[in-house]
């Protein structure tokens, strides 16, 4: 995992908020507020934004990571994303998901929450350390990572309330 300049910090943190905008909608729709989007590195286009939707589509693999990766590929008509993408993502990815982020040749993958018990990046399979991982992005942990952390603590906390 890199450490981000102060100029990439601050960028980082910009598309960060916007990924929370995203976890937020699915916290309001009963989805683990997890979200994400794919940003063209050298423009700052954002290609897609998703929030977590297994509930809703009735789908295990609804994470917000791959609806957004499913949205980027659609919008660019290739199941291989362009090499200058970044994702940015609430919460540490998952193994399935770190899985799709190396098929789609993602260059960045930027994360807020590390997930000690779920994470396949910094934790468990750290996916992207194993040699047959074919791809791997540069990655960058922990921005907005306390936000993040606490919003999906709030969210648990209510569901365990009911």
């Amino acid at each position: 995992m890199t450490a981000a300049p102060a100029d990439q910090l601050a960028t980082d943190t910009a598309f960060m908020r916007l990924a929370l905008d995203e976890a937020r909608a699915a916290a309001g729709v009963g989805e683990a507020p997890i979200g994400a989007l794919v940003v063209e590195m050298a423009t700052g286009t954002v290609l897609a934004r998703a929030h977590n939707g297994p509930i809703g589509l009735q789908d295990p693999t609804a994470h917000a990571e791959i609806l957004a990766l499913r949205q980027a590929a659609a919008a660019l008509g290739n199941y291989r994303l362009k090499p200058d993408l970044a994702l940015y993502v609430t919460l540490e990815p998952c193994t399935m998901c770190a899985g799709a982020i190396s098929h789609a040749r993602i260059r960045r993958l930027v994360y807020g929450a590390s997930d000690p018990k779920g994470g396949g990046i910094s934790h468990g399979a750290r996916f992207f350390d194993q040699p047959t991982c074919h791809w791997r992005p540069d990655v960058t942990g922990g921005i907005l990572a306390d936000e993040a952390a606490d919003l999906l603590r709030s969210f648990f906390r209510a569901r365990r309330r009911r």
